[in-house]
C-alpha cells in the first residue's frame, strides 16, 4: 500500500535485569508466589522507627517487585504511596534504596504501572529528590574531607537512582514529561550530566533520560540555553574514548539529534558531522572483536585474583576465616542497596559492563541513523542551501552555545544528512553489522551464563542495522550507496543472509528486519531499471515462510516484495506461470488474512501486478482474477465498515479507503482485460 516507510525508534523502557520475572525468580530460588504476603509485610515494615529495617524492607520490596504477579497486590496495597516519601527518608541509605525498589518498579510494571505511578502523585517527592541531590553536591559544609567524599558518593548514587526512575516514567507517561518540563527538571540533570568527567554511570543515566524527554518536546527546547547547550556539548566532544564514554557520547548525540528545531543555520553542517563522527566512530568497532578481548581480560584477572587469594592463604594460615566460618558470625554491618538491588550488573564485572556498553552504544548509534532518516522533511520551497563541511573537530569554533537557544526554522537535512552520511562510510558500516554476529563470539558467551545475554544484544545489532540498510535505500540516491553493482551485491549479501539459516521464518525479528531491507532494495533496484540479483523462486520462498508469520509487519513486506518482483515480470516475455503463481498468492493473502491491512496491502500489489503487460493480462485471465475479486470487493467494504474504526488507527483506515476505491476501478479495469481476450 504504497512505499514503505520506516518507523521511528522510540527508546527502549529501562530493563535493570531484562526479564524481571524469571531473573528475580532465579536470584531467589523460588517461584513467583501468587497471594501478596511478602509484600504486605515488607510495606508494614516501611514505617519501622530502625532506618536499617527500613532499607531492608525497601531492598526485598526492590527484589519482589521484579516478580509480575507480585505487582497487582503491591497495587492494592498502595506500594507507590508509601514509598514515595522514603525519597525523603532522613537516612541516605533509605533513599537510596527506595529509589531503587521506585527504579525497579517502574522498569519492570510497563506503562499502566508507570501511569499509576504518576497518578498516586510520585513526582512530587521524586522532584524534590532530584532537587535535594543537586543543592547536597553543591554544598561545601561536609567535613572532614574523607566523609565529605563518602556523602558525596552517597549523593550520586541516590541521584542516578532518581534518574532512572524519572526516566522510565517518562519513558511511560506524557503527564511525567508535562510535569518535568514545568518543575525545571532540566537544570538538574543538567548539572548531574555536567558531572561526567568524575561520574560517568550517573552522566549515562542522564543522557538516556534527555534522549527520552526531548523527542517531540517542543515545550521543553524553549528551555535549553546556552550553558545549556554547552554541557551538552562538553560531554558530546569529550577527549575519553573508554567504552561507557562512548555510550555516553552517542545517548548525547541523540539528544542533540533531538533538539535540531533550535539550531541555527550557520552551526547546523557543523553539529549534524560532529554527530555522525561519533556515530560513525562507534559502528567502526566490531564488536564481536570486542566481546573476544574483553572475556579474555576478565579470565586473566580472575586468574590473576584467585593466585594472589591462594599466596595470601598460605601466608596467614589457619587465621583467615573461611566461608562456612562466616555463616556463624552475626551480620553487624549496615546491609547495603547493592547486596539487594539487582543492577545491571555488579561493579566487580568491569569487562563485561564495558563490553555491554559499547553493545548498547551500537544498538543506540543505528536508532539513531534511523530517526534521522525518518525525520519529517520540509517541502522543496523550504529547503536551504548550505554548505557541508567534513571537519566535524570545527563543531567546537562554530559552538552550540553560540545560538542562544533562539527557535527558528525546522533543519533543511536532506542535503547536509546524505553528505554527511556519505562522508563517513556510514553504509558501508552498516552494511558490515548486517553480518550475523561473529562465531567465536557467541560461542564463548554461550559457555558463560553471564555473558550468555550478549549473545541477544548482538542479534538486535544485526536487526537494527537490517532496518537502518532499509532507511538508507529508501533515502540515498543509488550513487550514494555505490551504484547499481553495490546495489546487486547487496542482494546477493541480503539473499545469502536469509537462505543460510533454514529455520530463518522462526526468528521473527530477524525476519522482519530482513524482509524490510528486501523491500526497500526491492523497491529501489525496480524504480531505476536494475536487473533483479534475487530469483522468483527465492523470493516466492521467503513469501511462502514469512506469510505465516503473527508478525504484521512481516505478511505485509513479503507481500509487497511479490508485488514488486510481478510488476516487474509483468513487463517481460515467457514470465507468464510465475505471474499466474503470484497473482495465485496474493488472492489468498487478501482474501484470508485476518488482517485488513495485510489484505490490503495484497489487494495492492495485485493491482501492480496486473495493471499493465500482455503476460499479465493472459495470467489474470487464466487464475480467474476478475471473478475472484468481484466476489470479494462487496466482502472487504463489509469487514472495513465493521472493524476499521475498532481495529486500525485513522492513517491506516485513510490507506484501506484508497484501496476500497482502487478495488473497484482495477474490478472495473479487468472486465475491458477479461472482454479484450476472450472476444
Amino acid at each position: 500500500m504504497g512505499k514503505s516507510r520506516t518507523k521511528r525508534f522510540k527508546r527502549p523502557q529501562f530493563s535493570p535485569t531484562g526479564d524481571c520475572q524469571a531473573e528475580a525468580a532465579a536470584a531467589n530460588g523460588t517461584e513467583p508466589e501468587e497471594d501478596d504476603g511478602p509484600a504486605a509485610e515488607l510495606l508494614e515494615k516501611l514505617q519501622h522507627p530502625s532506618a536499617e529495617v527500613r532499607e531492608c524492607a525497601c531492598a526485598g520490596l526492590a527484589r519482589l517487585v521484579q516478580q509480575r504477579p507480585a505487582l497487582p497486590g503491591l497495587a492494592r496495597r498502595d506500594a507507590v504511596r508509601r514509598l514515595g516519601p522514603l525519597l525523603l527518608d532522613p537516612s541516605l541509605a533509605v533513599r537510596e534504596t527506595a529509589a531503587g525498589a521506585l527504579r525497579n518498579l517502574s522498569a519492570c510494571g510497563g506503562f499502566e504501572v508507570c501511569d499509576d505511578m504518576v497518578t498516586k502523585d510520585i513526582m512530587t517527592p521524586l522532584v524534590a529528590l532530584l532537587k535535594e541531590c543537586s543543592t547536597g553536591l553543591d554544598s561545601n559544609e561536609m567535613s572532614p574531607q574523607e566523609k565529605k567524599d563518602q556523602n558525596r558518593n552517597s549523593i550520586e548514587n541516590i541521584a542516578n537512582e532518581a534518574v532512572n526512575v524519572l526516566w522510565n516514567i517518562c519513558e511511560c507517561s506524557s503527564r511525567a514529561v508535562s510535569i518535568f518540563n514545568k518543575e525545571g527538571c532540566l537544570e538538574i540533570v543538567l548539572k548531574y550530566l555536567s558531572r561526567f568527567s568524575t561520574n560517568v554511570d550517573l552522566a549515562i543515566s542522564v543522557a538516556y533520560c534527555l534522549q527520552t524527554v526531548t523527542e517531540d518536546n517542543p515545550e521543553l527546547l524553549k528551555s535549553f540555553s546556552a550553558p545549556a547547550l554547552h554541557v551538552l556539548e562538553s560531554a558530546m566532544l569529550s577527549p575519553v574514548n573508554s567504552m561507557e564514554y562512548i555510550l555516553l557520547k552517542t545517548l548525547v548525540a541523540g539528544t542533540i539529534w533531538n533538539l535540531k528545531d533550535i539550531i541555527p543555520s550557520k552551526s547546523q553542517a557543523e553539529i549534524i558531522n560532529a554527530i555522525l563522527k561519533i556515530l560513525s566512530e562507534v559502528l567502526e568497532m566490531d564488536a564481536g572483536e570486542t566481546v573476544l578481548q574483553m572475556k579474555e581480560a576478565e579470565t586473566q584477572r580472575i586468574k590473576t585474583a584467585a593466585d594472589t587469594e591462594g599466596t595470601l592463604q598460605n601466608v596467614n594460615g589457619d587465621d583467615l576465616i573461611e566461608d562456612d566460618e562466616m555463616e556463624d558470625i552475626p551480620l553487624r554491618r549496615k546491609v547495603r542497596r547493592k547486596a539487594f538491588i539487582s543492577d545491571l550488573l555488579p561493579p566487580t564485572d568491569k569487562e563485561l559492563r564495558e563490553t555491554i556498553a559499547l553493545l548498547t552504544a551500537q544498538q543506540t548509534a543505528l536508532e539513531i541513523i534511523v530517526n534521522m532518516c525518518c525525520s519529517e522533511d520540509p517541502t522543496d520551497d523550504e529547503w536551504e542551501e548550505l554548505s557541508s563541511s567534513d571537519e566535524s573537530d570545527s563543531f567546537m569554533e562554530n559552538s552550540l552555545s553560540e545560538c542562544g537557544g533562539q527557535l527558528l526554522s525546522p533543519l533543511c537535512l536532506s542535503h547536509e544528512v546524505h553528505t554527511a552520511l556519505t562522508n563517513y562510510l556510514i553504509p558501508k558500516k552498516i552494511f558490515e553489522k548486517t553480518a550475523f554476529p561473529n562465531s567465536t563470539a557467541v560461542d564463548v558467551c554461550s559457555r558463560n551464563p553471564s555473558w550468555k545475554p550478549l549473545i541477544r544484544k548482538m542479534s538486535i545489532i544485526q536487526c537494527r542495522a537490517l532496518v537502518c540498510l532499509q532507511s538508507l535505500v529508501s533515502l540515498l540516491d543509488v550513487d550514494h550507496l555505490g551504484g547499481p553493482a553495490a546495489l546487486q551485491t547487496l542482494a546477493q549479501h541480503l539473499s545469502q543472509l536469509l537462505f543460510s539459516q533454514p529455520d530463518f521464518a522462526k526468528h521473527v525479528d530477524f525476519l522482519e528486519a530482513i524482509s524490510s531491507a528486501l523491500r526497500a532494495l526491492l523497491q529501489t533496484v525496480a524504480s531505476k531499471n536494475i536487473p533483479q540479483c534475487m530469483t522468483p523462486d527465492q523470493l516466492l520462498t521467503l513469501c511462502r515462510a514469512g506469510i505465516h508469520s503473527s508478525n504484521v509487519g512481516v505478511r505485509v513486506n513479503v507481500v509487497s516484495i511479490l508485488g514488486i518482483t510481478g510488476s516487474v515480470l509483468a513487463k517481460e516475455d515467457g514470465t507468464l506461470d510465475t505471474l499466474k503463481t503470484i497473482g495465485c498468492f496474493l488472492l489468498e493473502v487478501a482474501t484470508k488474512d485476518p488482517s485488513l491491512v495485510v489484505a490490503g496491502e495484497a489487494l495492492d500489489a495485485l493491482f501492480d501486478v496486473f495493471a499493465d503487460g500482455k503476460e499479465a493480462e493472459r495470467a489474470s485471465v487464466q487464475i480467474k482474477l476478475l471473478s475472484a475479486l468481484k466476489e470479494f470487493q462487496p466482502v472487504f467494504k463489509m469487514k472495513l465498515r465493521k472493524e476499521g474504526r475498532a481495529k486500525y488507527s485513522p492513517d491506516q483506515l485513510c490507506v484501506l479507503d484508497n484501496v476500497k476505491m482502487n478495488l473497484r476501478r482495477f474490478v472495473a479495469y479487468q472486465e475491458t482485460v477479461e472482454k479484450k481476450l476472450t472476444t
